[in-house]
């Protein structure tokens, strides 16, 4: 069976990673590491792809390396096991999301304060610099 290989380069560009990152991957476990050609290169294939695919995408989604890693262990395991940890994995990612959500609407509504103080005079009064000078406020 001839299986086509792909080169670290390849990866890189079908995935919009960069090769540091896919070598940082490869060293902490989350992909495997490739066979190497007659020349030492490394020897990628589809599984790569797709692996690396996978982390990308739940790298853009905010989970962090050991979430990432959590959830490639349960699809390495016995696919037909219940999802229940996976499901864990993402509310705790989504709770995470809805913290970050509360907290930026907070500083909306600081940063909504600060600028209605405005009075678009000349910087000695303005009321921004002031607020952000203003230690505790």
């Amino acid at each position: 069976m001839n299986r086509e290989i792909l080169t670290i380069g390849h990866l890189a560009r079908q995935t919009g990673t960069k090769v540091e990152t896919i070598r940082f991957y490869e060293k902490n476990g989350l992909l495997p590491e490739p066979s190497r050609t007659d020349g030492n290169y490394r020897a990628y294939e589809q599984e790569h792809l797709d692996r690396l695919s996978f982390i990308r995408r739940a790298r853009d989604l905010g989970f962090s390396l050991d979430q990432v890693r959590t959830l490639l262990l349960m699809l390495a395991d016995d696919r037909s096991q219940s999802c229940a940890a996976v499901d864990a994995v993402a509310r705790e990612r989504r709770n995470e999301v809805e913290r970050k959500i509360s907290d930026l609407i907070a500083l909306k509504g600081e940063l909504d304060r600060i600028i209605d103080r405005c009075e678009c005079g000349i910087v000695a009064d303005c009321r921004i610099i002031e607020s952000l000078s203003t230690a505790g406020s």
